[in-house]
């Protein structure tokens, strides 16, 4: 089949390669621009972008697609269906009416619950049980398409870096299930909806008034970036790793041992693995034996 693949960062890239392997032509890839990355600032292309042009198809990275000049060069590549996964850009309705069988998604969670951008993060802050992919038929609206097929998949206790990889393995089996054996489409319910928006600079600073297993919850979230973090002796400490520590009634923010364990609005948790600003990522003991935490220290 002639496709146009539409997708940005690395979670995308399992289902290029898949749609390759599966012996699908693709007439283009449409990604989003290279940005100022690292200290140098230097524009870095997209994981979908490089990936692209190892395997040498057409990139296109155009701002936004509401051009009338866009529209018609899309139009022009005569591709069957568009198929998206993490773009980034909406899609207006000339780009989703293009292709015969329109463009469908990948969408990282068991729609209607969690549409929008941080889907993976929002599914472990919540403490679901577990979470999925959807490919979806798309329409105008934000993750409102007719649904065609799901997967699913337990959390227990994944980081957003582990349950990424996971989901972005079976969105690409899944698409190219459904690209050889199309599904009904399902409209999707209106009860069980909620949103994911962006993830905030501010959400990823822990507050130790929060109870314990939250705080846990959000270091999965955030593990390995942007990165949970604390303050300490006038430093920014990247909490990446974390165990619940049970029955332990104490004051928010207070250290309670030689192990670091911190005290939370409800339980503690035991740091496991920390990152001072500039340096690596650390097991707890080797941290504190050039950071001195003294129990009873009170964070701020």
């Amino acid at each position: 089949m002639r496709l146009i693949f539409m997708g940005s960062p690395a979670f995308a890239v399992p289902t290029l390669d898949a749609l390759i392997e599966a012996g699908h032509e693709i007439a283009a890839v449409y990604s989003q621009p290279p940005r100022p990355a690292q200290r140098g600032k230097k524009l870095q292309p997209t994981a979908v972008h490089q990936r692209a042009e190892e395997l040498g198809l057409t990139v296109r990275t155009p701002e936004r697609l509401r051009s009338a000049e866009e529209q018609e060069a899309f139009a022009a590549f005569g591709a069957e269906a568009a198929v998206v996964a993490a773009y980034g850009l909406l899609l207006p309705q000339p780009i989703l009416d293009a292709p015969e069988r329109g463009c469908l998604n990948v969408h990282a969670s068991l729609l209607p619950r969690w549409r929008g951008a941080a889907p993976i993060h929002r599914a472990i802050l919540a403490g679901d049980e577990e979470t999925g992919v959807t490919i979806m038929q798309m329409e105008a609206g934000l993750d409102t398409g007719p649904m065609l097929r799901a997967g699913r998949t337990p959390i227990d206790g994944k980081t957003v870096s582990e349950l990424t990889g996971e989901l972005a393995t079976m969105g690409a089996r899944l698409m190219v299930e459904e690209l050889a054996d199309p599904s009904p489409a399902r409209v999707q319910p209106d009860q069980g909806v909620t949103h994911a928006p962006k993830i905030a600079k501010a959400e990823a600073r822990i507050d130790w008034t929060a109870a314990a297993e939250s705080i846990e919850r959000q270091v999965r979230a955030f593990a390995p970036a942007p990165g949970a973090w604390f303050e300490a002796n006038g430093e920014r400490i990247k909490l990446l790793a974390a165990d619940l520590v049970e029955d332990v009634v104490a004051p928010p923010a207070t250290i309670l041992d030689d192990r670091l364990t911190i005290g939370c609005g409800t339980g503690a948790v035991r740091p496991a693995l920390l990152q001072r600003a500039g340096g690596r990522a650390m097991p707890t003991a080797e941290l504190l034996r050039g950071f001195a935490l003294a129990p009873g220290t009170v964070l701020p």
